[in-house]
Order: C-alpha cells, then sequence, then structure tokens
C-alpha cells in the first residue's frame, strides 16, 4: 500500500475521482469556474462543449475573458457561424483586441468542417463554433484537431444533446439564475459537480477597464443582448 501511494505522488498518475492536474488550461477569467475545471480554467487540448437553448443569457460573455486574454496578447481567435452579428464596441469592451479576431461567416451546415480547418490551419488559439447539428464522427475529427493545435476550442449546442455520447473533455449547460449564469458541469477530468456554479456576466462596460463604447443602435445592440454581451445603453 505504501508503494502504491508513493506512486501516486511521484508519478503524473490521475485518480478517476479527482480533478486531473496534468492538464494544459487557459484560466476562464472567473475564479469559481477556475477551480472547478482541471487544471485551472479551459482546456487547450481538447473539446469544450457549451449547452444552452436560451440565447442571451452570457453564453458568449462566458468565454470573453479567455479571448481578451489570447487576443490582448497578439493570439488569434476565430468565430464560426455565429447565429448573430456580434456587436464590435461590447467585444472590444470586454477586452478583445479586434485586431485578433476573425468572424466567419460560414453556414450553420459547414460550421463543423470549418472549425477543424481552422483549428488544422496552425494559427488558431482560440475557437467557438455554432453548428447546426453535429454527429459524433464530425465531433470526433473537432476533437482530435483542438488536441493537436492546442488551443482553446468552444462547441456550442443545444441542451438536449447533453443525452448524447460526446468526445468533448468538458461539457457544461447554462441556464439563467437571475443576475447570474448557472453553469452546470456535466462532464469534466473527474467527478461532475453536483451544484450549478453562479457566475455575474451582467457586468457593465467601465468594469473591464475600458471606456464606454458608443450606443448602439436598435439592430446592433439586439444582436448583442441575443449573443449574452452587455450593451451600453
Amino acid at each position: 500500500m505504501a508503494a502504491l501511494e508513493e506512486i501516486l505522488r511521484s508519478q503524473p498518475v490521475w485518480r478517476g475521482g479527482a480533478l486531473a492536474g496534468n492538464v494544459a488550461a487557459l484560466s476562464s477569467g472567473f475564479q469559481d469556474l477556475d477551480e472547478a475545471l482541471p487544471g485551472g480554467g479551459w482546456p487547450r487540448q481538447g473539446l469544450t462543449e457549451v449547452l444552452n437553448d436560451r440565447a442571451g443569457v452570457g453564453e458568449l460573455s462566458l468565454i470573453l475573458p479567455a479571448l481578451a486574454a489570447l487576443t490582448r496578447g497578439g493570439k488569434r481567435a476565430v468565430l464560426v457561424a455565429l447565429p448573430h452579428i456580434p456587436y464590435a464596441p461590447a467585444l472590444a469592451a470586454a477586452g478583445v483586441d479586434l485586431v485578433n479576431l476573425l468572424v466567419v461567416t460560414a453556414g450553420r451546415q459547414d460550421a463543423l468542417w470549418a472549425a477543424e480547418q481552422a483549428l488544422r490551419a496552425g494559427g488558431c488559439h482560440a475557437l467557438a463554433a455554432w453548428p447546426a447539428k453535429a454527429r459524433y464522427t464530425e465531433l470526433q475529427r473537432l476533437a482530435v484537431a483542438a488536441e493537436a493545435s492546442r488551443a482553446v476550442a468552444f462547441l456550442y449546442r443545444p441542451r438536449a444533446a447533453a443525452d448524447e455520447s460526446s468526445p468533448a473533455c468538458l461539457r457544461l449547460a447554462l441556464e439563467p439564475a437571475g443576475a447570474e449564469l448557472a453553469v452546470h458541469i456535466l462532464k469534466r477530468r473527474g467527478a461532475p459537480l453536483a451544484a450549478p456554479l453562479l457566475l455575474p456576466l451582467k457586468r457593465p462596460f467601465h468594469a473591464v477597464g475600458r471606456a464606454s463604447p458608443p450606443r448602439a443602435s436598435a439592430g446592433n445592440a439586439g444582436n448583442a443582448r441575443r449573443l449574452g454581451l452587455p450593451v451600453h445603453a
């Protein structure tokens, strides 16, 4: 028994009931979430699924701190098949360097193919895609590409997908909880989290350290709200 304990202490052995520690990760920007994720953040060598049916609850704001950290560091982020046109001032106010942000307007039927090509191209350090549907074989190809790229990769899917098998190493389900976002961790490298995390995503622009953007037009403001972004009124 003593020999086994020594092996567990000295070797990178993962116990299934505990969070995997030897995982390349990028901070999510939310302390409570980082503490609940293996490696202390979003996985850099794997696919993260974000399951959500209700648009505008903060689903894009959830990954904005990571996108901001990467793009400010000169790394490229790619958004594929967004369901609504993103509002650039809201992204900039959240700290995203728009010079390093690429928005791909591929049809949602082609979103998985476009996402895979972006990861395999070698110049993508963060990716988020909104496919219309996904077969397991397509998800597997995307997961392999994500592992090889060392990028953080997010795939937005409906809540019903929680009942399907997935090669994603991290699966989250979102739901609104008043002024906060409830994040259910359905799958991670470790035991599932019993209770959801409550994250305060509805932040004013001055909280992210940037000047307030110009007043949004009605159309752009509507698109921002549908993506779960804060809007300066």
